[in-house]
């Protein structure tokens, strides 16, 4: 919901940086190899209970997702490239509940219900590109993206919001996850619909 706005405020520095690493010779699928090994850290961090170099880890591994893409709109858009992205972005989101999930036992069940949101809000997103794509379908609402991007309530912006929260107010966790988790059910209910009115 709060990307098109986020976008509008990173997008031209992100652009800059990833102008530079392009010249450099730093392809965007390292960019997001790199992020995705940082965004892993977080995992055994947060089982640790160290949340705050946890939160710095999402925050790089965000960081490199917003890069990744500026770096190959400055070489080539792959469709790897934004499979790779795609499959990256979507491990890690699991893992820092999963990560939150092993630093304390009443964490398990919000933990899960989480994990099982992110699958509704993935599948959703996913399957309606790959239908777009065999239709033709285009779209750069979102920008230059490799697949068709449907927005929802619940998409990069407000993840990493919510990140934060957890982090830094870990004993609240299963109330933000379980609120988070509710919100990511209406996206995935708000891009069924409209994949039935847009596929027919």
């Amino acid at each position: 919901m709060l990307d098109p706005l986020m976008r509008r405020l990173i997008d031209s520095p992100l652009d800059r940086v990833g102008r530079r690493l392009a010249g450099v010779g730093i392809s965007a699928n390292a960019v997001t190899l790199a992020g995705f090994a940082v965004g892993l850290l977080a995992i055994p961090c947060l089982a640790a209970q160290w949340y705050g170099t946890a939160l710095a880890a999402i925050l790089v591994n965000r960081l490199a997702d917003g890069l990744d893409g500026a770096v190959a709109r400055h070489t080539a858009l792959s469709d790897f490239g934004g499979y790779l992205d795609i499959v990256c972005d979507f491990i890690v989101y699991a893992g820092v509940a999963f990560g939150f999930a092993l630093a304390r036992p009443e964490n398990a069940v919000p933990a899960a219900f989480l994990i099982l949101s992110f699958v509704g809000t993935g599948t959703s997103f996913l399957a309606f590109a790959i239908v777009a794509a065999k239709r033709g379908l285009s779209s750069d609402a979102r920008g230059r993206k490799s697949l068709y991007y449907l927005g929802g309530l619940t998409e990069g912006t407000e993840t990493i919001a919510v990140f934060v929260a957890f982090c830094l107010f870990p004993g609240a966790f299963a109330a933000l996850a379980y609120v988070f988790g509710a919100l990511c059910w209406l996206t995935t209910a708000a891009r069924v619909m409209s994949a039935r009115r847009g596929f027919g």
